[in-house]
């Protein structure tokens, strides 16, 4: 077998032949050079992590509905609305579904949303299929595995934030606080949308103060907050807005009731909080 052409050997050649092939060749090794990086060239406002429990704490039609809300939401005006008023006028976005840390199934890969176009796509995508409940509930797993996503994203991002939505408390791999300050600690925001729920299989491992849970030990860095949802009516309205605040674009003023679901990251001296609460729960129930 030949061996290859050395560069010297291979400008050489470029040398010896015709003037528009060469051309045409150093036109081709340009490209070659250009076309792997161009995707990384692209500015975009906000590198969106979607981080979605499919634990089996959640029900088939729970997790229709989550399917369903963030479908409408990602393609509603209002969310386009605030892409298009953003300083580059397009996201990144990557959704997958988390369970146990050993779970995590991509759902949709890193897209950029700038057109009405792409959201509906994206929607489509959502809509296409059908969740898959999975054993425990690993929110560290999940904010992990999203961290990982965000480090690999291909565009230039000015902010990274990750959305976590889930029914209940970290019970399986690390303590979610360690996963929590560790991206914090990369730039990297974490928001929330606890499912204030009841119903489905396991949900007796489930607490009843999951948004003060959210609050105090899963979101965190800059500008940090969570929605709690209460009924599952409220859900696609809440991602809705979850999404437009995640953009920075603005919006008409919220109501009261509104400005109410939307709390901040508790920084402050409040008592202390069990952040191990669902690791506890989980031990006691003998599993």
């Amino acid at each position: 077998m030949r061996a290859p052409l050395r560069y010297s050997e291979g400008m050489r050649t470029l040398g010896q032949i015709g003037p528009v092939l060469r051309a045409f060749f150093l036109s081709a090794i340009v490209s070659a050079a250009i076309v792997p990086s161009a995707r990384a060239e692209v500015a975009v406002d906000v590198a969106l992590v979607l981080a979605v429990d499919v634990s089996r704490s959640m029900s088939h039609e729970e997790m229709r509905i989550q399917r369903r809300g963030y479908a409408d939401a990602i393609s509603s005006p209002q969310v386009l609305r605030a892409i298009s008023q953003g300083p580059h006028g397009r996201i990144a976005v990557t959704l997958f579904e988390w369970a146990a840390d050993y779970h995590a199934r991509e759902i949709v890969a890193w897209t950029v949303i700038e057109t009405r176009a792409d959201a509906q796509a994206i929607a489509a995508t959502l809509l296409s299929q059908h969740s898959r409940g999975e054993r425990r509930t690993s929110i560290s797993g999940g904010i992990d595995h999203a961290v990982r996503l965000l480090e690999a994203v291909p565009f230039l991002a000015d902010r990274r934030v990750i959305d976590v939505s889930g029914d209940g408390p970290n019970n399986q791999g690390l303590p979610v606080t360690m996963a929590r300050d560790a991206a914090v600690r990369k730039g990297i925001t974490i928001n929330g949308l606890p499912l204030m729920t009841e119903g489905g299989y396991g949900s007796q491992f489930n607490i009843p103060d999951l948004d003060e849970y959210y609050r105090r030990c899963v979101i965190g860095g800059p500008g940090a907050f969570m929605i709690p949802v209460n009924d599952w009516d409220q859900f696609a309205e809440a991602v809705r807005r979850k999404l437009v605040l995640e953009i920075g674009a603005l919006e008409p003023m919220p109501t009261a009731t509104e400005r109410a679901r939307v709390m901040p990251a508790q920084f402050d001296f409040a008592p202390p909080y069990d952040c191990l609460i669902g690791e506890k729960i989980w031990r006691q129930r003998g599993w």
